[in-house]
């Protein structure tokens, strides 16, 4: 009988403290998720935060009332888009912080809930054996064996019973030891909390400044629909011209480079030789880690299609990105390759085409240039200076990146600014 109680005492002892385990498991990943998805969000918040700072930082000193109303617009978008997400990031982290505390509050409780049962287990145990000791005691139970081998397994059942409550009890102390400093942390990060909900309340202000200032501006631009829309289609008009100068140049780079390798059909894609496929497979390697074309820059338009911000019935798409940049910055080429092409661009400002293996990098709206078609250029190298307006003081650069003949979304391409 008493060796069948110390079997199922050593089962429940194990099913016990593998339930225990798979709980701390479970909640220690959970808060490891958690605080994971919080550093990510930080980062995130920290680079709308610098993107926003630097912005401010271009526009400095600069005649705003010389710039078109159209520019205008780009640049108030731009800042409420940044505001908007700087909000909803904001938001998620007071939200995660709220649930991290929760989480663990509840796990704290859950633990001193263990904890008591085995107080009151205990007491229980001292309350019953003082009430009948001849049965409860000790040396009785020992001495009342009916052999000595019956009596070492009661007296190993003794010392695991004890060794068991022990062990228990320090466990769950430790434990809750641990999520209480945990959460006191916690609790130091709702100052944190409040900081982010007052930047908030602070970001959600200017948001509503720059809204109301773009509502202005619009009403202007629909009173006089009739010169604006000339405008953005002189721009467009100007965007294709460029776009369409290309695309001319990629397809002869790749019917030369073809031909020279012998192959005089036209795939749309180059022909590699050994080293162009190394130097392309290093480039496709760099995805995501590519340095920027630009010391110091935002990303003023985006890849790809959307509306025009001053007409919703016109299509704008854009076959790279635009960046926002100091006055007169140096150009950098963003990896190894060689000049492919110095376009010249009918009124417009040259571009520069720089060859990776099977893929291509363009930079365009330079005001000088210092490479030349068939130079090498190492990674960093500065190839040339962005156009800065005279008027308005604005300094965009267009960046572009294909492989063969298609476009790619550079903003996969570069590193984290």
């Amino acid at each position: 009988m008493n060796d069948e109680k110390s079997l199922n005492f050593k089962k429940m002892k194990t099913f016990i403290c593998f339930a225990f385990v798979l709980v701390m498991l479970f909640s220690s990943s959970i808060l490891i998720a958690q605080s994971d998805k919080q550093q990510k969000l930080e980062a995130q918040r920290q680079q709308i935060l610098k993107e926003i700072k630097q912005f401010k930082a271009f526009y400095a000193g600069k005649k705003k009332e010389e710039k078109s109303e159209i520019s205008l617009i780009e640049d108030l978008n731009y800042k409420v888009q940044r505001r908007q997400n700087l909000i909803r990031i904001t938001n998620e982290q007071a939200n995660l912080l709220t649930r991290e505390i929760n989480t663990n509050q509840q796990e704290i409780t859950s633990l001193r809930a263990q904890l008591q049962e085995l107080k009151d287990d205990y007491a229980a145990m001292i309350v019953k054996s003082y009430k009948s000791k001849s049965e409860q005691s000790k040396v009785m139970f020992l001495l009342s064996s009916n052999n000595f081998k019956q009596a070492y397994k009661r007296l190993q059942y003794i010392r695991q019973y004890a060794n068991y409550q022990k062990e228990q009890g320090e466990l769950i102390k430790k434990k809750t030891k641990e999520l209480q400093d945990l959460n006191l942390e916690l609790s130091k990060q709702k100052a944190d909390k409040d900081k982010l909900i007052q930047e908030n309340r602070i970001a959600k202000r200017e948001l509503e400044k720059e809204l109301e200032e773009r509502e202005k501006l619009m009403a202007i631009i629909k009173a006089d629909m009739t010169k604006f829309a000339s405008q953005i289609k002189q721009k467009q008009q100007e965007a294709d011209r460029l776009d369409k100068e290309i695309n001319r140049l990629i397809r002869e780079a790749i019917a030369a480079s073809n031909k020279k390798a012998g192959k005089k059909t036209s795939t749309g894609k180059f022909i590699l030789t050994p080293a162009d496929k190394i130097v392309g497979e290093s480039f496709e390697a760099n995805k995501g880690r590519l340095g920027w074309p630009v010391e110091r820059g935002v990303i003023k338009a985006k890849y790809g299609k959307g509306r025009s911000l001053t007409d919703s019935s016109v299509e704008v798409n854009n076959p790279g990105i635009k960046i926002e940049t100091t006055t007169n910055a140096t150009v950098k080429a963003v990896f190894n390759g060689e000049v492919s092409e110095i376009l010249v661009i009918k009124r417009g400002n040259p571009a520069i085409m720089i060859r990776h293996g099977n893929y291509l990098t363009i930079y365009t709206n330079l005001s000088k240039i210092y490479v030349k078609k068939g130079d090498k250029i190492k990674t960093g190298q500065a190839i040339g200076e962005a156009f800065t307006n005279k008027t308005s003081g604005e300094t965009l650069l267009g960046f572009r990146i294909y492989k063969n003949n298609q476009k790619l979304n550079p903003e996969y391409w570069l590193a984290k600014n």
